[in-house]
């Protein structure tokens, strides 16, 4: 039986967790059937493949040793059954409604924390596949490579692995001790810096900025799902007309929406400025990492107060732009490294604090998922549709996650259902931004 420790941040997810804020991300797959019965051939597929997935096999287990007390290690199931995790449901008429039920359930924490969910369509030509990762397995990378194992094969462009440097042994550190201790004590003194400038930054953006009470929520653990699609094409041409990325105009997108959302709901979008979290992937591209989250961000404000549509992206362009330079690992938004220098049993006796916490650090989500430009099959039924869906942080309505995936973006929307009845309405109002920005840029 293989083990390894929790990384800390990995181990604040864990702890963050309650009955009504579970922390799975999820990602609701629409693929075109061929058959009426594809959908329970789909739920056996993916059983089978499951077992030869050795990342499905892990389950998280605490720790009370010494050395990691209060931590969790992940460890191989030797007893590992596929059929506990993948389910096939009655027929829907709504795969997102069904997505938002089965979101609501926390994972069994006993057992490898991921489901699959198959549920057919009533139509007969649909099915949709509901895989849910809580977030100490995994973050949305590897949610999607372990997804990826259970999926039809793909030919991807091979690429060379970095080599790894070699261990070092008990004798190499001895020697190097002289020369180590300065390091340490400039990394002890680096950490403390980084603390200071973090929690100052986050006291600027959380007492600098007006958030809006339509994003807060007393946590009723429902949830509700829905899902936008747009135009790849169409968010290029704002981007050559009005200047800024890609994933510029996306969040402008939602800054615009949020403020067509609250001022048809009544609550009003007047000097509005909820600050957004932008996850920020820290692994390095080809090289051999850690299976667990390696995460920072930014934190920006989106400028739902800005009337204009080309405003609010050069707005949005600008505060990116400042989050870039500074980097990841600096500002508020890079709070999440606090983590790796909090004890195992100060996440396991915090968790609950740090996730109620979190709303005073940020008010929405709105983080993108990477997806292969290839087409996506499971059993030979194309992937048409893929949506991502984050995890609420507790006390928050509304999550944002962003994936582009063959020529189109999908959003991928998850709310409290009590708090956000209307995320029908958020949806259209995604939709109908991209419209208006189109608009404007003469198109």
């Amino acid at each position: 039986m293989t083990s390894d420790l929790l990384a800390p941040l990995d181990l604040a997810f864990w702890n963050m967790e309650s009955d009504r804020n579970p922390m799975h991300l999820g990602a609701l797959g629409l693929f075109t059937a061929h058959s009426p019965t594809a959908g329970a051939h789909a739920a056996d597929l993916l059983a089978a493949r499951a077992a030869a997935v050795p990342g499905l096999r892990m389950r998280i287990r605490d720790v009370w040793q010494p050395l990691a007390f209060g931590g969790a290690t992940r460890e191989t199931v030797p007893d590992f059954d596929p059929l506990d995790h993948v389910r096939l449901h009655a027929p829907t008429a709504d795969f997102h409604a069904a997505a938002g039920r089965l979101m609501e359930r926390p994972l069994e924490r006993g057992r490898p924390p991921w489901e699959a969910h198959v549920l057919p369509g009533e139509d007969g030509v649909s099915f949709a596949v509901l895989f849910k990762f809580h977030h100490a397995l995994a973050d949305g990378l590897r949610a999607l490579k372990l997804a990826a194992g259970i999926l039809d094969p793909v030919e991807l462009p091979e690429r060379a692995p970095r080599a790894i440097e070699p261990p070092r042994g008990p004798l190499s550190d001895l020697r190097r001790l002289p020369g180590l201790v300065p390091e340490l004590v400039k990394g002890a003194l680096s950490d403390v810096g980084r603390a200071l400038d973090i929690g100052a930054s986050l006291a600027r953006s959380t007492f600098g900025m007006r958030p809006t009470s339509a994003l807060t929520c007393a946590p009723s653990g429902t949830r509700r799902t829905a899902g936008v699609v747009v135009d790849i094409d169409d968010v290029h041409r704002v981007r050559k007309n009005a200047g800024g990325t890609v994933n510029d105009v996306l969040i402008a997108v939602v800054a615009g929406a949020l403020r067509r959302w609250l001022d048809e709901r009544g609550d009003g979008s007047k000097g509005v400025a909820p600050r957004a979290l932008i996850p920020v992937s820290r692994r390095r591209p080809h090289a051999t990492q850690p299976q667990g989250n390696r995460l920072s961000g930014y934190l920006i404000p989106l400028p739902v107060h800005e009337s204009d549509p080309l405003g609010r992206l050069d707005a949005v362009r600008r505060a990116m732009v400042r989050n870039k330079d500074a980097g990841p690992d600096r500002g508020a938004g890079a709070v999440a490294l606090l983590a790796d220098h909090v004890p195992a049993l100060g996440h396991r006796l915090g968790g609950p604090l740090v996730g109620q916490a979190a709303r005073l650090w940020f008010d929405i989500l709105v983080t993108s998922v990477p997806l292969p430009g290839l087409g996506l099959r499971l059993g030979g039924h194309e992937l048409a549709e893929v949506y991502p869906l984050a995890p609420l942080a507790p006390g928050q309505a509304l999550a944002v996650a962003i994936s582009t995936y063959r020529g189109r973006v999908h959003y991928g929307l998850v709310a409290d259902a009590e708090a956000v009845p209307d995320l029908d309405r958020f949806a259209h109002a995604v939709s109908a931004e991209l419209e208006t920005l189109l608009s404007v840029c003469g198109h």
